[in-house]
């Protein structure tokens, strides 16, 4: 059974797994995109989401927070001021894993993680139209339409 097992220790003490998650966290942040195993891109996932969340509201709170996981100042500015309002007004899912298929040297399952809203690939597609709906009819149609006058003519008859 697997109780209370929820953080992938990825075969490292917990100094260096912190310190590792770190430092990707920070290059993900700064290129917007890494490449790494899946079991990595998981736990990063896990690591970095609640950090992005954070950024939403700058605070001199949120800052400290988030300065205490990543330990990099210039990642924290990226973060909240080029990251967050990009991200704004999403609910969650900040990130995507891809993968990308096995590594040549020792044949390990690899990944891409990035940040959603930097891959133009998938947002060029996408019209950047706000969705608009209909709550009811419109003045136009709610207004019978009268139908023209006949015109008679009296050589017709």
């Amino acid at each position: 059974m697997r109780h209370g097992k929820k953080v992938n220790h990825l075969g490292r003490k917990t100094a260096h797994r912190k310190a590792m998650l770190a430092n990707m966290a920070c290059s993900l942040i700064e290129h917007k995109r890494i490449n790494t195993t899946v079991a990595k891109a998981k736990a990063l996932k896990q690591f970095v989401e609640p950090l992005v969340t954070k950024s939403k509201e700058d605070t001199t709170h949120n800052r400290r927070i988030v300065f205490s996981k990543l330990r990099n100042k210039y990642a924290v500015t990226e973060l909240f001021r080029d990251v967050a309002p990009k991200i704004g007004d999403r609910p969650g899912g900040y990130t995507r894993i891809i993968k990308l298929g096995n590594r040549l040297g020792d044949n390990a399952d690899m990944a891409m993680i990035e940040l959603v809203d930097y891959n133009e690939l998938y947002n060029a597609g996408k019209p950047a139209k706000k969705k608009s709906t209909r709550r009811g009819r419109t003045k136009k149609a709610s207004a019978p339409v009268a139908p023209a006058p006949e015109t008679t003519n009296s050589e017709e008859e």
